[in-house]
């Protein structure tokens, strides 16, 4: 997710390093070390307080936070996790056919099925594209088993409830896939494996980055 960096006045520059070295300080001493009135400097003061980079305090004066906007939104990116954005996921039995996987696709409106096998256990998922080759190839769709054309673990990339959504974004991107499966540890007689809760996808992502806008950040 990028970070837009706001562009500051030599004016706002000025009275960041100014409180840096003599804070905490009224806004009036200021006024007079940069030679204007304090009026002028009003919504300097609030545009800095506002995004966070000094904090003010009655009677004190003004005081540098130590921390610059773009720090503040990486902290709050890196916090967002991803149990709080993510849907439910849409799973298919192992068993069915790649006709029966592409009108649950669409019947879904979702990008990717998750497969599993008996006791919730994740054995692969399929996408639009793995069902459009296999379409595009004139193969009887009414007779192939999707776990023929899904990707199989252990290459499904994944990720869990309780990492941060910046890390499922990097994934998405790093890996160039357009959905994750948020899982956890399952057993199954006596197999160990893990067991899709949820899914991550790339509206997931855009959602939180409007959320963050919405929040006035």
């Amino acid at each position: 997710m990028e970070v837009i960096k706001i562009q500051l006045t030599e004016r706002q520059e000025q009275i960041l390093k100014i409180v840096q070295e003599k804070g905490p300080i009224i806004g009036e001493d200021i006024a007079d070390i940069l030679g204007v009135v304090r009026s002028t400097l009003r919504p300097d003061f609030a545009f800095l307080t506002k995004c966070g980079f000094l904090e003010a305090r009655p009677r004190v004066g003004y005081y540098y936070t130590g921390k610059r906007l773009v720090s503040q939104v990486t902290e709050y990116v890196k916090n967002l996790k991803v149990k709080d954005w993510m849907s439910a996921p849409v799973v298919v039995d192992e068993g069915v056919t790649v006709y029966d996987a592409i009108v649950n696709l669409f019947q879904n409106d979702v990008g990717s099925l998750y497969i599993t096998s008996e006791g919730g256990i994740l054995e692969g998922v399929v996408s639009r594209k793995d069902l459009l080759k296999i379409v595009l190839g004139q193969a009887d769709i009414h007779k192939i088993p999707i776990n023929i054309v899904m990707t199989r673990m252990p290459n499904v990339v994944s990720i869990n409830a309780d990492d941060s959504l910046w890390s499922a974004a990097k994934k998405l991107v790093d890996h160039e896939i357009d959905s994750l499966p948020v899982v956890k540890p399952a057993f199954y007689n006596g197999r160990e494996g893990l067991e899709v809760i949820g899914r991550i996808t790339k509206t997931n992502i855009t959602l939180a980055y409007v959320q963050m806008g919405l929040n006035d950040l």
